[in-house]
């Protein structure tokens, strides 16, 4: 139970409300001293889910130990893992800066959904990653349907400052209670001491990738990586979460292989253009010769560290003819994937990333090679008289691996 001398403020919010809010809900927490649980609920969905909601409240505020308050939400039919977070963001903020630590109360955890507990590798595709805003469920809830190598669960750019808090709750509810259908499961943190905040709270729910954003440094590689350690020592878990650095700035691009090297956990180095031409003070344009350099960069430093070289997003959603181009362009450059911050741009982005017929015959040649020297106990590769690296053998394993992915041609 909270002593109510605990409490820095008379009454806390959480949540969103509104007339285009949906799939979400809207609290007000005033602690008392007595009086048990005094609840106030509009739900749009009062018939089917009233009492359940009325229910659920009462349990959660419970558990995380306020007995006596005036509640008032406003509900647009919000489940019940996103209800969950917004009621234990708000009774953290009665606790101020405190609240934002893991310890300061019991976490209220939605029960783990089966289907979000399967697994990732470091060599999988990464096509498409979908950005998905860490404060909006509503584009959360259905975003596997879309079939993307990977989604985001963003806690920086696309979540306002005061609401970060709430945010990490929502994100961590969402890898515990979605079923993503394979996708990867990303979270994009914050930078600096938040960034690590967001950690404590969403690394022990599965979450399979730690983006790290505006990478400039390999130290900032190296702490997230062993907070993730100390987090794994603490709760007893025995897996790998990898991680992404993002190349945003002049000074990520020049240490960009630093950064790609700077742990063992890194599956993939991407560049984000938008801060990057800020931070030259120039404008991005579709032609991207004022990025040229640091995408080449980031490709070159990913490719010499052994990881997945991945592009920036595309910003037009409305232009799926520029998006085709421009993941063609990236593919010729040498990059494996590209953002999306639309649904829409998934499948072009897929079709775009798939083998020509010329690039899958080489490839299925220089397989067939390898499998005979395989076979034949050669420690050498050779298609005709030319010898065959093994970086050329494992780039053509994997274009045949994608061309059977999709179907294409006969592996």
């Amino acid at each position: 139970m909270i002593d109510a001398n605990e409490f820095v403020c008379q009454s806390a919010q959480a949540g969103r409300r509104g007339p285009d809010v949906r799939s979400d809900c809207w609290v007000n927490i005033t602690p008392a001293v007595s009086g048990g649980i005094q609840l106030n609920l509009k739900t749009k969905v009062e018939v089917m889910y009233g009492e359940a909601t009325r229910r659920l409240v009462r349990e959660v505020l419970t558990a995380l130990g306020l007995t006596n308050a005036q509640v008032e939400m406003e509900d647009t039919g919000a489940l019940p893992w996103v209800q969950m977070a917004r009621l234990e963001a708000a009774v953290r903020r009665l606790l101020g800066p405190r609240g934002s630590t893991v310890s300061a109360v019991p976490e209220y955890l939605p029960e783990f959904l089966p289907e979000a507990g399967y697994g990732t590798d470091r060599e999988r595709f990464r096509r498409s990653r979908l950005y998905l805003p860490g404060n909006e469920p509503k584009f959360m809830l259905n975003a596997g349907l879309h079939q993307p190598d990977g989604v985001i669960l963003d806690l920086e750019d696309s979540v306002a400052p005061p609401a970060k808090d709430e945010a990490r709750l929502l994100v961590r509810n969402a890898l515990r209670s979605i079923d993503f259908k394979g996708a990867e499961r990303m979270v994009r943190i914050n930078q600096g001491e938040r960034g690590l905040v967001d950690l404590d709270f969403v690394v022990p729910h599965n979450v399979h990738v730690i983006l790290i954003p505006k990478a400039e440094d390999p130290e900032q590689v190296r702490q997230v990586d062993a907070h993730i350690s100390r987090i794994f020592r603490q709760h007893s878990i025995n897996r790998t979460v990898y991680l992404m650095p993002i190349i945003e700035s002049a000074l990520g691009a020049i240490k960009a292989y630093d950064i790609a090297t700077a742990s063992k956990n890194i599956c993939a180095l991407t560049i984000g253009l938008e801060d990057y031409t800020a931070d030259l003070g120039t404008q991005r344009t579709n032609e991207g010769r004022e990025s040229f350099w640091a995408r080449c960069q980031v490709i070159n430093a990913a490719r010499a560290a052994g990881v997945q070289p991945i592009d920036t997003v595309f910003s037009d959603i409305t232009d799926l003819e520029g998006l085709k181009a421009s993941v063609l362009e990236a593919k010729s450059l040498g990059f494996e994937g590209k953002g999306c911050i639309h649904p829409r741009q998934i499948r072009p982005i897929h079709e775009a990333f798939a083998p020509s017929p010329t690039e899958l015959e080489k490839a299925q040649k220089i397989v067939a090679a390898y499998r005979e020297a395989e076979e034949k106990g050669l420690g050498v590769v050779a298609l005709g008289s030319k010898m065959i690296d093994p970086p050329v053998v494992k780039r053509a394993l994997r274009t045949v691996r994608l061309a059977e992915a999709l179907g294409v041609g006969k592996a």
